[in-house]
């Protein structure tokens, strides 16, 4: 099921490249697909989205917006406890995600000067949320409530419909948890091009974000420039670094907590204890067995898990930040000794007490994160993905007079002579007055 081997070998190397090469682009197929249903619902508006709907769902709802009296009538329908566990997630993410707001600011100096920066929110967001089976309420959560806190205007949500023509219960009581403004009932490459362009019922956004599946994020890639969006991410991954004070059945149960994900995503053990990689292994043969996705774990850990053996801490850590990993658990004696040395990861776990689950739906901090490696200059979704920054600067005659000559110099190095004259101008005309 997954291989154990030694650091620093032909398969780690060769097990880095696998890495990354799962987030390639989508083949021709896909990119010329999403390329047709793009211009089609540019061109069509609300007859192109009916018609994806009917072709990709197979059903088109009555109505394709949700009211908000069919929101609160779904949520009704919802498991009181999990409104319970959804409502105390939602607390400690808006929680966390509240002490990450910034502030605009204005310093003014004593010659006259005033300078600063005006910080608000988005104006509107589009959230895409997949339903069917893979209907994810958490990440409704992690995506709207950070938009809110930074101040967007208004959150626009798009979710597929149900094979009935209706939406998930679960993701309509999610959406008014975070406070999402209108939800309409579209999915797919066309939901996202109708965000992008507006149709004559969907209001075009500034920023579009949320998972989907190739065609989803195939249209977001091209997209772009557009509109913002958060990623492109790729497949889920984990990676563990265990000495050997750690326990064989928590590290085998967190490397199928993503291995169920997806069949490309990736689960790895760095270990420096043989016993301990051992021990883990029969561990995942035992877990298995029990397990509903057991097939998209089998294929998941065959191609893309591992187990490696690791001389140190210290050649982990290093192997860790080479990889920057998704979601990386710290199963060791003294996790705490080494969280500054972790420089690439989307999220870090620290201890045999905090598994990647509790990030995915409850601490606070985000799980949308960046994959493939990205984490080595990408950062989780947070506030900042919300908001835009202007800068504003004043200054009188008076402080404009000294600084003349030194900005005229600087332009016509550029070769910016209008630069030059912009400020000349104001210079003779300040002579002149005086």
């Amino acid at each position: 099921m997954i291989q154990v081997v030694k650091q620093g070998g032909k398969f780690a190397c060769e097990f880095v490249r696998k890495f990354r090469s799962r987030s390639e682009a989508a083949g021709k197929k896909v990119d010329a697909a999403v390329t047709e249903i793009l211009a089609d619902v540019r061109q069509n508006g609300d007859a192109a989205i009916r018609k994806y709907t009917l072709k990709f769902d197979g059903a088109v709802p009555e109505s394709m917006e949700i009211s908000r009296e069919e929101m609160q009538r779904l949520t009704k329908e919802c498991k009181p406890d999990f409104l319970s566990a959804l409502q105390q997630a939602a607390e400690n993410i808006r929680d966390f995600h509240a002490r990450q707001k910034q502030q605009s600011w204005m310093e003014p100096r004593a010659d006259g000067v005033m300078m600063g920066q005006r910080i608000r929110g988005l104006t509107r967001v589009g959230i895409y949320v997949p339903g069917g089976t893979a209907a994810y309420p958490s990440s409704v959560l992690m995506n709207a409530i950070p938009a809110k806190i930074a101040g967007v205007k208004e959150l626009i949500m798009v979710t597929p419909p149900g094979k009935d023509g209706k939406p998930n219960p679960n993701i309509m009581a999610a959406a008014l948890t975070a406070g999402v403004d209108r939800v309409f009932l579209v999915g797919g490459a066309q939901a996202v091009g109708a965000l992008a362009y507006g149709t004559e019922t969907i209001p075009k956004v500034d920023k579009i974000v949320g998972p989907g599946n190739i065609y989803v994020a195939t249209a977001k890639r091209q997209l772009y420039g557009t509109v913002d969006i958060d990623m492109v991410a790729g497949p889920s991954e984990i990676l563990i670094i265990a000495d050997n004070t750690a326990k064989p059945s928590y590290l085998a149960a967190d490397l199928m907590s993503q291995a169920e994900h997806d069949r490309m995503a990736s689960a790895v053990l760095l270990t420096t204890s043989a016993e301990i990689a051992d021990a883990t292994v029969q561990e995942l043969y035992q877990q298995i067995k029990t397990l509903s996705r057991k097939d998209i774990i089998e294929d998941s850990l065959n191609n893309f898990g591992a187990v490696i053996l690791c001389k140190d801490l210290n050649e982990a850590v290093e192997f860790a930040n080479e990889i920057a990993p998704e979601h990386l658990e710290l199963c060791i004696d003294n996790p705490m000794a080494y969280i500054g040395r972790i420089d690439n990861a989307g999220s870090v776990f620290l201890g045999n007490y905090s598994p990647e689950p509790l990030g995915d739906y409850f601490a606070g901090p985000n799980h949308v994160l960046p994959t493939s490696g990205t984490a080595r200059f990408f950062s989780p979704l947070s506030v900042d993905s919300f908001i835009k920054k202007s800068s504003f600067i004043y200054y009188t005659k008076d402080a404009l007079a000294p600084v003349s000559d030194q900005i005229m110099t600087l332009a016509e190095t550029e070769g910016l002579t209008a630069h030059a004259n912009s400020i000349a101008v104001r210079k003779k005309d300040a002579i002149s007055n005086q």
